[in-house]
């Protein structure tokens, strides 16, 4: 059996979380929502790595699997979260572009449902 190289992930869609696990901790989050409307996508908000959990590549392994989740949904990703949006950058081959326009729609979903910030 393959030994787990990072966290355990898990999407709980109805909280919009993606949660990184070590050892049964949780120890990341991106909170997320999916954009209403066509095409829909999956919208990163925020994420956040536990104090003391930093520099272990959590993020990042938050981030590459959001991606894959939605490429597995066959839907784009718009990150608006800076963290995200900067790995986005960086690894262009797992991260494609959201189209024009998605940015937008999201941005104005997003403001008009502060719960989500």
């Amino acid at each position: 059996m393959a030994e787990q190289t990072g966290p355990e992930i898990h999407d709980d869609r109805a909280a919009g979380k993606l949660s990184a696990y070590e050892d049964g901790e949780a120890v990341g989050v991106i909170a997320y929502f999916v954009l209403d409307g066509e095409p829909a996508g999956l919208v990163a908000v925020h994420t956040v790595v536990g104090s003391g959990h930093e520099g272990k590549g959590i993020g990042s392994a938050l981030v590459r699997e959001f991606y894959a989740m939605a490429g597995r949904e066959g839907v784009p990703v718009v990150p608006l979260c800076p963290y995200a949006a900067k790995w986005a950058s960086r690894h262009p081959d797992e991260a494609p572009e959201a189209p024009e326009g998605l940015v937008e729609r999201a941005k104005t979903q997003l403001a008009s449902h502060p719960e989500l910030y």
